[in-house]
């Protein structure tokens, strides 16, 4: 089954963006490679239980089982040894990434308490589009009540796009809520 989103996007996201820029074909158009999602665990890497209970919570809210990250260096000021966890990451294409980014925006970004909107200012030259997220308990699929600590995650989102105008307006047409200028 095609994700909703994605269908959107063929239908009527792409052959709206080919008009608004004046673009020859729709291939021309910007398009979501990948999505990528970290979780920093700092000192927690060591314990084994909430390594655990982390990777359980990011496969609940990706469908994916998460990669394990290791330090590369021993940094004594950050209580960090070489080869020791840093964290969980997870790479999501195709259609599970439709289907995380229609979550995300329609279920989990509207639960923030006092969300006012997602910064404009987190492109980088490449158009692609980072952002983090305080609290991983927005996503209903993680119990509030089973959670042992709130943690933060990391969203990626790595955009085939001539500049950073036509990766924004992709993600616009795409309802992400982006704080408009003049809004407070």
């Amino acid at each position: 089954m095609i994700p909703r989103l994605k269908e959107a996007l063929t239908k009527e996201i792409q052959p709206a963006l080919k008009e608004q820029f004046g673009l020859k074909n729709v291939y021309m158009t910007p398009k979501i490679d990948k999505v990528v999602l970290n979780m920093g665990l700092g000192l927690d890497g060591a314990d084994s239980k909430i390594l655990k209970s982390c990777e359980e919570d990011m496969a609940k809210i990706t469908g994916q089982k998460p990669v394990i990250t290791k330090f590369k260096k021993s940094v004594a000021n950050f209580k960090t040894r070489k080869g020791s966890n840093a964290g969980l990451k997870v790479t999501l294409r195709k259609n599970k990434m439709y289907e995380f980014l229609d979550r995300l925006v329609n279920i989990a970004l509207p639960r923030i308490k006092d969300f006012r909107g997602l910064s404009a200012k987190g492109f980088d030259k490449f158009g692609n589009y980072t952002f983090g997220i305080k609290e991983h308990i927005i996503f209903p699929e993680v119990s509030f009540d089973r959670a042992d600590k709130v943690r933060g995650l990391d969203i990626i989102i790595v955009i085939k796009a001539i500049n950073k105008d036509h990766s924004f307006a992709l993600l616009e047409k795409m309802n992400f809520p982006f704080i408009k200028k003049g809004d407070n």
